[in-house]
């Protein structure tokens, strides 16, 4: 799994370290573990999924994480994102997970491997206030628009990378840098994720 992401052009030490430290197969179904490590996304129930290999890496080293950033996480969903992301030294992580049998197996995953973040069952698309702002926002599944609320939430000089499309089919991998209040975009290509859900994204679009 980590030559088969470096091929693809991660290059970050801590990211592969990450990836390379946090057992993935502990975090899928167990009719899904010999399928672990293999570079493609799996079902996790709930009509959700655990990202690929390579998309959590690339994901991971695109929010430029520095010791002492408090990132947040919209999408828990098995924990392993949430566990890559804490596995980056100094790093203090915060993750949403709005269907409540995800957000309580995951936060119980994350405890027993003794991962030190901090979740809650929520509407992601409302972020997190009470523990803004965040130096690093990904989301890890796909809205139709930018949330308003986290770009409030973003820190000045903050990174969020976000999936943008139609609930079906392809999205495109953004990265937002805020300057001066101002979101800078770099498109990084082509995605396809698990749509966005809640009360926050139905309410956005009006």
């Amino acid at each position: 799994m980590i030559e088969t992401i470096k091929a693809r052009g991660i290059h970050d030490k801590r990211v592969l370290e990450a990836m390379r430290s946090v057992p993935r197969h502990l975090f899928v179904p167990p009719d899904e573990v010999e399928y672990a490590y293999g570079d493609y996304p799996l079902p996790i129930g709930f009509g959700q999924t655990i990202s690929q290999p390579y998309i959590v890496a690339l994901m991971t080293e695109s929010l430029a994480l520095q010791p002492g950033d408090r990132a947040l996480e919209v999408g828990t969903g098995s924990g392993y994102q949430t566990a890559i992301l804490a596995s980056i030294p100094g790093v203090t992580v915060y993750s949403v997970e709005v269907i409540p049998h995800l957000a309580r197996s995951a936060a119980e995953r994350l405890q027993s491997l003794g991962y030190m973040v901090h979740c809650k069952e929520g509407d992601g698309y409302s972020g997190w206030a009470e523990h803004a702002p965040f130096d690093a926002i990904v989301v890890t599944a796909a809205p139709d628009h930018v949330p308003a609320p986290l770009v409030e939430q973003l820190a000045e000089g903050g990174r969020l990378v976000i999936p943008i499309g139609p609930p079906s089919g392809y999205q495109t991998l953004w990265k937002y840098v805020k300057e001066a209040g101002e979101l800078k975009a770099t498109n990084m290509g082509g995605v396809a994720f698990v749509p966005l859900t809640g009360v926050g994204i139905r309410e956005g679009r009006k």
